[in-house]
Parts: C-alpha cells; structure tokens; sequence
C-alpha cells in the first residue's frame, strides 16, 4: 500500500563526502512533504556505510540498505526501487552531479500528467573521448535499438508508481535501466540542466563499468550484434570472391610459379578466421546472457538495512 508522496533512491559507492551534504539539499526540496530517502550502499570501501547508520539513526525518512558485496549500480537502484514506497520515485546519483533542487521541476513535469519524467543533459563537461564515444554510442542505439532510447540521460529521472510496478516485473539479470524504462513506453517528457562536474571524492564509474554498460544496453535492447554478424559474414564473402578472382586472373597472366598463390591465400585466410572470432565473441556474449537467465540468481542480496 503506497503512503508516501515520494521516494529517492540513491547509489552509494565510496561516497563518503557527499551523504550528508545530498541529504541536507534533499530535505530542503521535500521540505513539509512526505518523502523517504532510500541509500544503497554499493559495499562502499569508504566510511559511507558508517555515515548512512548515523544518519538513519537519527532522521525517521532516512533508510539504508547495504549489499553483501558489490553489486554495480543498476543492481543497486533496482535494490532501491524494489524497497520505495513512494507514488513517484526519483532516483539520482550520490556525487552531486545530478542537482537535487531540479527535482521540483521534474514533479511538476508529473504532476502535468507525465509518467516519466527524464533529467537531460544540456552540456556534458567531460573529456573529448567521452563526448566522442558517448555520441557514437547513442546514435547506434538510435539506428538498431527496438526501442527509441533518450539522448543524453542517465539514470536521474522520475517514475509514476504505475511505471515501477512494470519495471519490479521484468526480471532480466543484466539490468539497463535507461532501456527499460524505455520500453515500457509511458508518457514522458525532459527537464534540461547543465551538469556540473563532480566536487568530492572520484566516480565509482571505471572505464570497465561504462563499457559493462554500453555493453548491456546495446545487447539488451538492440540486435546490432546480430546483424553486424550477418554483415561481417557478407563481405568476408564478398572479398573471399574478389581475392579468388584477382588469384586467378595474376595467375593466367604472370603465372603460378612467378606470384606464389599460397601468400593470397595465407591473407584471405587469416582475415576471415578474425571475423569468425568476432562473431563467435557476439554469439558468446548472447549464449551468456541466457545461461545468466536461466541460472535465476538474485539481482542483488542485502547484507543489512534499517
């Protein structure tokens, strides 16, 4: 039974500057409001779990969860939405770069009768590589995903409870939150912002992680890989056929014995066997993926909470 106006779900990895200080902003802009605070502790190497019992201890809208290991952040903000109580629920990240004070702009966006309400980014002030891979990310997604998936959002957004309730039944291990709030197809709309960059501490976010990402999204939520195997396939036969043909007409004209057809094959050869491992890795990766299914384990186990 739903009591509460709003629930925020926050992530928290190593975040042990910023707690009290996205706190104290949240509580500014829920102030007279009912609302909770749910904090999922990302098995933080950090002081942040000790910080987060504090605080709970003392403010009655703070809980917490803490996983029994680490878990990534999609398992955790799948961790906190699974525990809202909320009739809207926003879920943010902990480094401050999603200002909690847009918040305001994102529930009034609701309360016109949107279901999702996304945080778009207007400006990414982040390095010349994550502009570039980011922007080749999406428009790929954009060619071959089933479904639209917004530009330039990330996890900071607002959900209707009706739009919760679909998402706590889809039960997919690899969990790609954008693509699957996405695919549920609800009404929505943006509220623009400029992010800022990151004040204290540094992203749990590793370059590995980002591309675990990217990774989950694109096999999730498109059949690129599919279809690039079908590609590679094409013109691996394609320039099989051109090299035979060139062997043949070099060998009419300067003979077998003056141009060695061994080294053309020896080429052909090993640039196709590179295209089959490439497909062989997307086939992997698919086959993975199901037996990560059918093996049903928990998204995520907490180890303790309040």
């Amino acid at each position: 039974m739903v009591k509460l106006d709003y629930s925020v779900v926050v992530p928290v990895y190593n975040e042990q500057g910023n707690i009290l200080e996205i706190y104290k902003r949240l509580s500014k802009v829920f102030e007279k409001q009912s609302w909770e605070l749910i904090f999922i502790n990302d098995c933080s190497k950090d002081k942040s779990l000790e910080i987060l019992k504090k605080l709970s201890g003392r403010i009655k809208e703070v809980k917490y969860l803490s996983f029994s290991r680490n878990f990534g952040h999609q398992a955790a903000l799948t961790a906190g939405m699974d525990h809202a109580q909320g009739r809207a629920i926003i879920t943010l990240d902990c480094d401050l770069q999603d200002p909690p004070e847009l918040i305001l702009e994102m529930i009034q966006k609701w309360k016109d009768g949107n279901d999702v309400v996304y945080a778009r980014r207007r400006n990414r002030k982040d390095n010349f590589l994550k502009k570039w891979t980011a922007l080749g990310y999406y428009k790929l997604l954009d060619k071959f995903s089933e479904v639209k998936i917004p530009r330039n959002v990330g996890d900071f957004r607002l959900v209707d409870r009706k739009v919760l309730d679909q998402l706590k039944g889809m039960k997919e291990k690899a969990r790609y939150l954008r693509g699957m709030v996405a695919w549920l197809g609800f009404k929505y709309d943006f509220v623009d912002f400029d992010r800022p960059e990151r004040e204290n501490g540094e992203t749990g976010y590793t370059l590995t992680k980002m591309a675990r990402l990217a990774m989950d999204g694109i096999l999730n939520f498109s059949m690129l890989p599919l279809k690039l195997g079908l590609l590679i396939g094409m013109i691996s036969i394609l320039s099989g056929g051109i090299f035979l043909l060139y062997m043949i007409i070099d060998t009419l004209r300067i003979g077998l014995g003056e141009y060695p057809l061994y080294k053309w094959l020896s080429v052909g050869f090993l640039i196709m066997m590179g295209f089959l491992f490439i497909l062989m890795w997307l086939l992997g990766e698919y086959v993975g993926r199901i037996y990560d299914e059918t093996k049903d384990r928990p998204i995520y186990v907490i180890r303790e909470s309040n």
